[in-house]
């Protein structure tokens, strides 16, 4: 359905640059069978921090999956389409090479090394050795500041949000220049989701480094990127820059919970809502 003349369309991002990671035309199946995107396009732009908002099952992680190269081990593949940073195409290559070309992937959940300290799961990091690691701990701990009081402890003792400072982190010692964080926020505290996305933003600024953050908080995702795009059953149906999304009557309405009047919605009219998005 075209989307009313009230409702402005989908921006477009600007041409690929050189050190974007592009996503062209990508399709995901899984078992060969199960269709997960459909035609994906985006753009992660250089020292830039990019959001991906969608609710759960509309494709978020997969397109994570799909960059990153980690498709594989969950028999999944890409069908159709190319994902290119730095003149290469990473839908070919495995999750080990992917990170090598300097795409590293903080997964949803943290996944630290529970029984390993919380040094040890940042030099678990630093395994290309792509520098002194003594003094990339370092580096770390000043983006981290709670991190060097906690070292010599085990993560699977550390508290939810130090487990995802310390993923970041690990994630950091591998030196990337692109860096996926996927749902960053989940089960955390507002002010340590606050915290962490200052923590991002800041490494963003100082090193240069592009970003591509996956959300269901769209309220502190948009604060906190330049650029975002809007994902709906596998595909991407509304981009633009984070500060006119934030203020689309559409994504107000329905990521927001907020009117066009600027009243808060209740759940149960943001859920009704999704049944009459305008850009499906």
């Amino acid at each position: 359905m075209t989307a009313p003349s009230t409702h402005p369309s989908p921006l477009h991002a600007p041409p690929a640059a050189p050190g974007d990671l592009t996503v062209n035309n990508v399709e995901v199946v899984y078992h060969d069978i199960i269709q997960v995107l459909r035609g994906v396009s985006l753009t992660i732009q250089a020292g830039r921090v990019t959001s991906l908002l969608g609710t759960n099952g509309a494709g978020k992680t997969t397109t994570l999956r799909a960059i990153s190269g980690l498709l594989r081990p969950e028999n999944g593949r890409v069908r159709e389409g190319t994902v290119s940073f730095g003149g290469q195409t990473l839908s070919a290559l495995s999750g080990t090479d992917v990170v090598k070309a300097g795409v590293v992937q903080v997964p949803e959940g943290r996944r630290v090394f529970k029984h390993l300290t919380v040094e040890e799961n940042l030099r678990a990091g630093a395994i290309l050795g792509r520098g002194q690691w003594h003094a990339d701990l370092e580096r770390i701990y000043t983006y981290f500041p709670k991190l060097p009081a906690l070292r010599h402890k085990q993560a699977g003792y550390t508290s939810g949000g130090e487990q995802q400072m310390l993923a970041i982190g690990r994630a950091l010692m591998a030196h990337p220049k692109v860096l996926l964080l996927d749902e960053p926020s989940l089960g955390l505290a507002p002010l340590l989701v606050a915290e962490i996305f200052q923590n991002i933003r800041t490494i963003n600024r100082e090193e240069g480094l592009s970003v591509l953050v996956v959300e269901q908080n769209a309220n502190i995702a948009l604060r906190n990127s330049d650029y975002g795009y809007v994902m709906e059953g596998g595909k991407i149906v509304m981009e633009g820059d984070s500060a006119q999304l934030a203020s689309n009557p559409d994504v107000k309405e329905f990521y927001l919970g907020v009117t066009e009047h600027g009243a808060r919605k209740s759940f149960r009219d943001v859920k009704s809502y999704k049944r009459r998005k305008r850009w499906m």
